[in-house]
């Protein structure tokens, strides 16, 4: 497993993953933004893929905001993701964060026992956040602490 920055080239696979993972993905020009503003966007190669997953952290104010991550189906429930989601923690820690939020869809739940295990805890929900069929879904707000993790 190696992880390394996002690269414009890197755009097509993760488009391709994006859009195999979820319903209402992100559109390439999210992904463009968000390398261009700075965010700490990168992928993860691993079980012989260029990119096995991908993640989007940004990192301000005391804090940072898991805002994507995925991992393809190929490396899910190996590790790859646990480990990939500790050292994009690690990256918001040393960009001085002292917590980290995400949300993730309540049906997510492969996701969230993911979050669980690396110690995140739900505190709040933010109705409609998501686009769904037939309507709108709820998030689950979660956070943890990243005193444990090294600056």
């Amino acid at each position: 497993m190696r992880i390394r920055r996002m690269q414009l080239t890197d755009l097509d696979q993760v488009m391709a993953l994006e859009r195999e993972a979820y319903g209402f993905p992100w559109t390439e020009q999210v992904f463009r933004d968000c390398l261009r503003v700075g965010y700490e966007c990168r992928v993860v190669e691993a079980g012989g893929l260029d990119v096995a997953g991908y993640a989007v952290l940004s990192v301000g104010a005391g804090e940072c905001h898991l805002l994507n991550l995925c991992v393809a189906p190929a490396v899910r429930r190996v590790g790859v993701g646990r480990a990939f989601l500790m050292a994009m923690l690690g990256k918001g820690r040393a960009g001085g964060a002292l917590h980290a939020f995400l949300e993730v869809r309540p049906s997510n739940t492969g996701a969230i026992a993911l979050y669980r295990t690396a110690g995140f805890e739900r505190i709040g929900l933010r109705r409609g956040y998501y686009q769904a069929e037939g309507g709108r879904e709820d998030a689950l707000v979660f956070r943890r602490p990243l005193d444990d993790l090294a600056a």
